[in-house]
């Protein structure tokens, strides 16, 4: 149930479930602290407050008007908005109500030094763990010192890597809310992360256990490296263990004016050379590991700080790359240029790119190998086109370790001199399962870590959401059995025009050209597997914003519920015409693309449209399929006349489900908070699609971010009947597991 939208709570006041108030991180603090788990004390800001601020200060229209423009893989456009719409936020006026309680709250808890994290409300989960996403303000003291640290919180949600992680996920900026855990600190001795799996190779028997002396953020940062320790699970047994040379360390110390601050403290040999935890302590944090996956249900990634001798566990939260791949098992036969730790399996060969900041990742183009002292955050568009990882520091749970895992990019870390001995435009070959970098191309036939298709088989089949072609290849070797949403408009954005613009020009086979050839690639990835192709959903205010768009789009109040879809295709024909000659251009060469249409109002749009498609050579048949959206109420209110028409599947948008049935803007910064797919309204009614759905024996599908977001309702789906289930790459194998584990308790065969 969720909780009252009050603007602060106590971590024994809020669990797992209530992640739209409190974030992920304030949720797992408040699970953990009912739990028993040894949690440092403190509140959280919630995510009505940031709301509520937001609407106070009259700031939605202005970061919306800020953001709508941005190309966010315009590096230097999109770095000089994020920061625009920071200053608007942390120069508004916060609500005195709001900071009254904060500062009550933190003279509750005993004053003192505090931290105080970011916890948006789509960060921590299964799809979204990109890490750092928003800020941390470690050492704060003083109330006033504390309010400004929750204010600049807020404003951390629009940093220019969080705004480019929401756009390439497809979260709405202002679905997204921010919560504020601020917890007592923990003077910290040693430090570090675990994960009750092994993270490289996903052995579920294995432990990991990193460590540090001083303060923990050394390790996702990568400024050091640190020791490495695993545990046998079952035994609770010491497997390995590699102490790291550490330099120095990070401390807190009273400063100049008064103010405790991070300082260097270089270590003494003996100290440099030491296990930076006892023995008794590694086997105490397994335990500690093995009791939260259970609780969990869950493999975790978990940070802890050791003080005055005792272990404190500061956050836990799932582990988002489980993959049930082979171990890579090759043997490469070449000098060794450089070692480190493995990070993130795989082989990838490729130019040297040596980025010293974030200001130089545009260097980096799609298959280089992105070199670097270490990551952070805002070296993720740079990842994302890279071929491969190599750093000077960091060990395998750093940033760099991390995120090349979830992107399926090997990366060797902790290699200490790879930004002295390599030369950008240097060819190299990147070993990330044995850690080794090697000179020039070598091909090499490996297991990586991407679970091979169809190695774990279920009856419910596992889908991907996609938009973008530069990344299909890489989706399309994961254990997936197909493309349940192709999005058309990242496409259409590309081309950049409106189309009845280069209708009127004579242009329109360019149109159709270019979107052939983008389509093109994602059913040449896939085949012969399915490709379901969703019919451009351009609202009125997008069509607009193209070349040419002003002459032939109108001005609408809400475009959300205005001129888009269905009713477009049957009133606009010369353009949906367009788009069914791209569709057909590729058929003729591959014959695995489907179409889906979305937001279909009534019966009389859809057989309107499916009318126009057959009049234009596109009909039904073995190889050809038909599915529609069920994203309006009335689709679900009438679905058996929808399915007469002769439709062979059904796709639930649960986002506009939701939107529409529960009256909710999905864009409302005010209502954020209530808009959950968990609600009764919007199960019942996605219930009674997927029986229908089976009673008729039409397909049935999800494709809203609802599955990706709540795997408890990926659970529900499967019990009553879901053909398919579709969702973010990030889901991939997580959700498989889901489906598999369902369908063992369901006695499904």
């Amino acid at each position: 149930m969720q909780k009252t939208a009050k603007a602060v709570v106590w971590f024994n006041e809020v669990t797992k479930n209530d992640i739209p108030l409190v974030g992920g991180k304030g949720a797992n603090l408040g699970e953990m602290t009912n739990a028993g788990i040894p949690v440092p004390p403190g509140f959280i800001v919630t995510a009505s407050a940031y709301f509520d601020f937001i609407e106070k200060a009259n700031l939605h229209d202005k970061i919306k008007s800020l953001l709508e423009p941005v190309d966010v893989h315009n590096s230097k456009q999109l770095q000089e908005t994020a920061l625009k719409v920071q200053k608007l936020i942390t120069d508004a006026k916060m609500p005195a109500e709001t900071a009254i309680a904060i500062e009550e709250a933190y003279k509750k808890m005993g004053d003192g030094l505090v931290a105080v994290r970011s916890s948006a409300t789509a960060e921590d989960l299964p799809e979204a763990s990109f890490a750092g996403q928003q800020a941390t303000f470690l050492n704060i003291q003083g109330k006033e010192d504390v309010v400004n640290a929750v204010q600049k919180c807020w404003a951390s949600l629009f940093e220019a890597r969080a705004i480019f992680y929401r756009q390439e996920q497809g979260f709405e900026h202002f679905r997204v809310g921010i919560a504020v855990p601020v917890q007592r600190m923990v003077q910290s001795e040693s430090s570090g992360v675990m994960f009750t799996i092994e993270p490289n190779t996903s052995d579920t028997n294995t432990i990991t256990i990193e460590a540090v002396l001083g303060l923990g953020e050394m390790i996702v940062s990568g400024d050091v490296t640190p020791d490495h320790y695993t545990v046998n699970k079952k035994g609770d047994k010491i497997l390995t263990k590699e102490i790291k040379k550490q330099e120095w360390k990070l401390v807190k110390e009273v400063g100049a004016h008064g103010k405790d601050e991070n300082t260097k403290i270089i270590l003494t040999p003996e100290e440099q050379a030491s296990q930076k935890i006892t023995d008794d302590d590694i086997i105490f944090l397994a335990k500690i590991g093995k009791t939260l996956e259970k609780h969990y249900g869950h493999p975790q990634d978990v940070e802890w700080a050791k003080e005055k001798g005792k272990i404190y566990i500061v956050q836990t939260r799932p582990v988002t790359t489980i993959h049930k791949g082979k171990e890579s098992s090759h043997d490469i036969d070449a000098p060794v240029l450089l070692s480190g730790a493995p990070a993130s399996p795989g082989v990838a060969y490729g130019p040297v790119k040596i980025v010293p900041t974030p200001d130089d990742i545009d260097k980096v183009m799609e298959g280089d190998i992105l070199v670097a002292e270490m990551t952070t955050p805002d070296f993720v568009p740079a990842m994302k086109r890279a071929a491969a990882i190599v750093t000077d520091r960091g060990g395998r749970t750093a940033h760099a370790a991390i995120v090349s895992r979830e992107l399926g990019i090997p990366c060797v870390v902790g290699c200490e001199k790879a930004t002295a001995i390599l030369k950008d435009g240097q060819i190299i070959t990147v070993d990330g399962s044995n850690g080794k970098v090697y000179p020039g191309k070598i091909e090499v036939t490996t297991d990586v870590k991407i679970r091979a298709r169809g190695e774990v088989k279920t009856k419910t089949k596992l889908l991907a959401n996609l938009a973008q072609p530069e990344i299909v290849d890489r989706v399309a070797k994961r254990d997936v059995d197909g493309i349940g949403l192709l999005r058309a408009e990242f496409m259409v954005a590309e081309i950049g025009e409106h189309p009845s613009y280069m209708i009127e020009q004579g242009r329109g086979q360019e149109f159709v050209d270019k979107l052939s050839t983008s389509l093109a690639k994602f059913a040449k990835a896939f085949h012969p597997r399915q490709v379901v192709y969703r019919t451009n959903d351009f609202k009125s205010n997008e069509y607009k914003a193209l070349k040419g768009g002003e002459k032939y789009e109108m001005d609408e109040e809400n475009p959300m519920i205005g001129y888009r879809g269905a009713s477009r295709y049957i009133t606009d024909i010369a353009t949906f015409k367009l788009e069914l000659a791209a569709i057909k251009k590729v058929r003729e060469q591959y014959d695995n693309l489907w179409v889906m249409i979305p937001f279909v109002r009534t019966v009389k749009e859809m057989a309107g449209t499916k009318k126009i498609m057959e009049e234009e050579g596109l009909k039904r048949s073995d190889k050809f399929k038909l599915w529609m959206m069920c994203e309006v109420p009335s689709n679900v209110i009438l679905l058996e006349e929808f399915i007469a028409v002769g439709i062979d599947g059904i796709s639930i948008g649960s986002n506009d489900l939701t939107q529409l049935t529960l009256g909710i803007d999905r864009d409302s910064s005010k209502l954020a908070a209530s808009f959950d797919e968990r609600n009764e309204a919007v199960m019942l009614s996605i219930e009674k699609v997927v029986r229908t759905c089976k009673a008729k024996g039409v397909t049935c599908s999800i494709c809203g971010q609802a599955p990706s977001v709540y795997p408890e309702i990926t659970q529900k789906l499967v019990e009553w009947g879901i053909t398919s289930v579709s969702v973010s790459p990030d889901m991939i194998d997580v959700t498989r597991d889901i489906i598999a584990e369902a369908e063992a308790k369901l006695g499904v065969k």
